[in-house]
C-alpha cells in the first residue's frame, strides 16, 4: 500500500512551513535517512529525512509552496513490489493540497509557549485538507467577504453624482441609514461639508491593526507604496512580541558599568591568543562574550533570578543558557549558549560566531534557539547609549546593552574619565521582584567590572 509522505512538525510551535526544494525526483529510489527535501520554517531551513523506502511515485507539493500545514500531504512513496503509477494516480485522486500564501491569506499563528508545547516527535498522521477547487473556493469566498466588508455603502444617485463632481467616496461621511452616502452627503461635500480629512479612516472607529487593502489606499496614494507580504519569521516576531508586551508585566532596571578593566583584557587575551599555520589567531573575545559570560555567572550567584514563570510553579533553572539576539534580514533570531556558565570566554566566543553564522544562513536546529533561561540584546556596535528590550518568555529576563563611550565621572573627589556601558535589565514582575533583579543587575556589574573573577 502507498505510504504518504507528509508535512512534519519539524519544531515543537510549527503549524506550517514552506517547501523549498525536492532533492529527489519523481521515480528515485529512497532510503530511509536519504534527504528528500528542505522545509523551511519560520526560522531555519531544515532537511527532512525519510522515514520509509520505496519508490518516490508522486510530488503533490512542489518545492517553492508556502505555508503547507504539518501533516499536509506533501509527496506519495511506492512500497517495494507496488505499481508506481498505480500509486502516483491514487494520489492525484485522493491526497489534498496546501493553499498558496497570498497577501489575503496570511494567518498568524496563535501564541503558544515552551511550557505549554513540551518537545515532540513529527506528526505522521493523516490530516484532512481540502481540495485545490474547494482551496481555491474557499479563497475566493474570503476575498469576496472582505471585498463587502470593506465597501464604501451609497446609493447609485450618490455615486453618480460624486464621479460627476470628482469626489472620492471614501472621504464623504454619510448621513443615510448605517452611514450610507447619499445625495444630499455628495452636495454637503461639494462645498466642503462633511469631508474627512485626507488619509482619514472610514467612519466607525479606528485604523485596525491588520488594515485592508481598501483602508490601505483610504490612507495612501496608489503608487506611492509597495506591498510586502510578511514572511514566516516576521509573523512569528510580531505575534510573540506582542502576546510579550501583553501578558507579562515588565519592569526596568538601569546601570552603569565601567568596562575599563574588560577592555584592557580583552586586549591583552586577543594578543595572547594561539595561531595556527596560516596565522589565523584560535579564538577572538568580543566585549558581549564578557557579556554572555557575566550574566551567566551573575544568575548562578542569584539563583531565585534563574526562573520561568508557569502557571502551575516556577521552573528554577539549574544552568544558564543564554541567548544572544542576532539580526538577520527582516528580522531576529536569539541562538542559545548552553551552560553558559562552565564555558570559557574562549569557547563562548567560537560558539556564538558559529551560531551567529549559521542563524544568517537559516540553519540552526530548533534546539539552538527555542528555551533558555535568559538573554541578551546589544545595540552598542550600532552607537546606542542605552534602551529597554522586551522579554523572550518563557525567560524572565533580557540585559540590553548599550555601547561603552569614555564618560566624566568623580572617582575620590577628582573629575576622571572612565569607560562606561550602561545596561537596562528587563525583568518579568510575576517571577523576579524589583529587589531580586537589582539582585541579580548588581551581581553583574561586579562581574563584567571585575573580569578576572569570571575565571576563578
Amino acid at each position: 500500500m502507498p505510504t504518504n509522505i507528509l508535512m512534519p512538525a519539524l519544531s515543537p510551535t510549527m503549524e506550517k512551513g514552506n517547501l523549498a526544494r525536492w532533492l529527489k525526483k519523481e521515480g528515485d529510489k529512497i532510503k530511509s535517512g536519504d534527504v528528500i527535501a528542505e522545509i523551511e520554517t519560520d526560522k531555519a531551513t531544515m532537511e527532512y529525512e525519510a522515514v520509509d523506502e520505496g519508490t518516490l511515485a508522486k510530488i503533490v507539493v512542489p518545492e517553492g509552496t508556502q505555508d503547507v500545514a504539518v501533516n499536509a500531504v506533501i509527496a506519495v512513496l511506492a512500497g517495494e513490489g507496488e505499481d508506481v503509477k498505480a500509486a502516483a494516480s491514487g494520489a492525484a485522486k485522493s491526497a489534498p493540497a496546501a493553499k498558496p500564501a497570498t497577501a489575503s491569506s496570511i494567518e498568524t499563528p496563535a501564541a503558544r509557549t515552551p511550557q505549554d508545547e513540551a518537545k515532540k516527535p513529527p506528526q505522521f498522521s493523516p490530516k484532512s485538507t481540502p481540495r485545490p477547487e474547494e482551496a481555491r473556493s474557499a479563497v475566493a469566498k474570503d476575498e469576496d467577504q472582505r471585498a463587502r466588508s470593506n465597501r464604501i455603502f451609497s446609493s447609485p444617485l450618490a455615486r453618480r453624482l460624486a464621479k460627476d463632481a470628482g469626489l472620492d467616496l471614501n472621504r464623504v461621511q454619510g448621513s443615510g441609514p448605517h452611514g450610507r452616502v447619499i445625495a444630499r452627503d455628495i452636495d454637503d461635500a461639494k462645498s466642503g461639508k462633511g469631508l474627512r480629512a485626507p488619509g482619514a479612516a472610514p467612519s466607525g472607529g479606528t485604523i485596525a491593526p491588520s488594515m485592508s487593502d481598501a483602508q490601505i489606499r483610504a490612507l495612501y496614494e496608489d503608487g506611492s507604496y509597495e506591498l510586502i507580504p510578511h514572511d514566516g519569521m516576521r509573523r512569528t516576531i510580531a505575534q510573540r512580541l506582542t502576546a510579550s508586551v501583553q501578558t507579562v508585566p515588565h519592569f526596568y532596571e538601569t546601570m552603569d558599568c565601567d568596562i575599563g578593566k574588560l577592555v584592557a583584557a580583552r586586549e591583552e587575551i586577543n594578543e595572547a591568543a594561539p595561531k595556527d599555520k596560516d596565522g589565523k589567531p584560535a579564538y577572538k573575545l568580543s566585549v558581549n562574550d564578557f557579556v554572555i559570560k557575566a550574566l551567566a555567572l551573575a544568575l548562578q550567584r542569584v539563583p531565585d533570578a534563574n526562573v520561568s514563570w508557569t502557571e502551575a510553579g516556577m521552573l528554577k533553572h539549574k544552568h544558564s543558557d543564554v541567548g544572544v539576539a542576532v539580526a538577520l534580514p527582516g528580522g531576529l533570531i536569539t541562538p542559545i549558549v548552553r551552560n553558559a556558565e562552565s564555558k570559557s570566554l574562549s569557547v563562548i566566543s567560537n560558539e556564538m560566531r558559529d551560531l551567529a553564522t549559521r542563524a544568517r544562513a537559516r540553519k540552526l536546529k530548533p534546539n539552538e534557539y527555542q528555551g533558555g533561561t535568559t538573554s541578551v540584546s546589544n545595540l552598542g556596535m550600532f552607537g546606542i547609549k542605552d534602551f529597554t528590550a522586551v522579554i523572550n518568555p518563557p525567560q524572565s529576563t533580557i540585559l540590553a546593552v548599550g555601547a561603552g563611550e569614555e564618560r566624566a565621572v568623580v572617582r575620590n573627589g577628582q573629575l576622571a574619565v572612565a569607560t562606561i556601558m550602561s545596561v537596562t535589565l528587563s525583568c518579568d514582575h510575576r517571577s523576579v521582584d524589583g529587589a531580586l533583579g537589582a539582585e541579580l543587575i548588581v551581581a553583574f556589574k561586579k562581574l563584567i567590572e571585575n573580569p578576572v573573577m569570571m575565571v576563578v
